[in-house]
């Protein structure tokens, strides 16, 4: 089976477009959250993962566009984009980013969670150190978590090494036997790793292998809308940066 991961959209129905295009063949697609804030189309990107998503989870943006986290914990620029987002979200699909967990067990294989299995909402992966402390919050050989806007791979092997890496494009990871992994299939919204494409992962269940991807999208079409909805220009123009 071939199972798309896609993570942090954040109301980016442009990028959000040219990955769907892109896909191959796939059986299911799974959603690690923050689907909205920062961007302008909140509604076009909840209706997609409604109608794709297998498994979908909330993230920290979420829950502030939603109203259920506070919007102190933002920095002004998030604040803004979060309380437009939440002026947008029609009820439907309100009630329906509602009621995602913001982690979820997949068993027997995969553990899924937006920020990390310890703290689903808040915490950063950024580093192998957080990364081994939170082998200790899921049973699964996999975890699968967004958050950073990273593609990052964290591996602990079974004799005991660890390996806490960036996952580069087009890249195919084997998965071992008898290791475990955290895996960060990067941003399709608002990637921060300089490099501005939208990326994705695809887990292979049967090859046992995950693919890092990156897809090239009309980024000045985003500006523009988000320009014309009155977002800040300073999120606008990072789009272009990849930071």
């Amino acid at each position: 089976m071939r199972i798309v991961l896609v993570s942090d959209i954040h109301s980016n129905a442009v990028a959000l477009a040219a990955v769907l295009g892109a896909l191959p063949r796939y059986d299911e697609l799974w959603c690690l959250g923050d689907t909205i804030g920062y961007g302008p189309e909140p509604n076009v990107c909840l209706q997609k993962m409604r109608d794709l998503a297998k498994y979908a989870l909330t993230g920290n943006h979420d829950l502030a566009s939603l109203g259920l986290v506070s919007l102190a914990d933002f920095n002004a620029l998030a604040r803004t984009a979060n309380q437009w987002n939440n002026q947008q979200l029609e009820p439907e699909l309100r009630a329906y980013l509602q009621a995602l967990p913001d982690r979820l067990p997949v068993p027997p294989e995969a553990t899924l969670a937006h920020a990390s299995p310890r703290d689903p909402v808040w915490e950063y992966i950024l580093d192998a150190g957080t990364a081994q402390v939170n082998l200790k919050h899921f049973d699964t050989p996999l975890c699968f978590v967004g958050h950073t806007h990273v593609p990052t791979i964290f591996v602990k092997h079974d004799n005991g090494k660890t390996e806490f890496r960036r996952g580069t494009p087009g890249e195919i990871l084997e998965l071992k036997q008898g290791s475990r992994y955290i895996i960060n299939p990067g941003s399709i919204g608002q990637p921060r790793d300089g490099d501005p494409r939208a990326a994705y992962a695809v887990w292979d269940t049967e090859a046992h292998t995950i693919r890092f991807n990156r897809v090239e999208y009309d980024i000045s079409a985003t500006q523009r809308k988000m320009r014309a909805a009155g977002l800040p220009d300073m999120l606008a123009d990072r789009l272009a940066f990849g930071r």
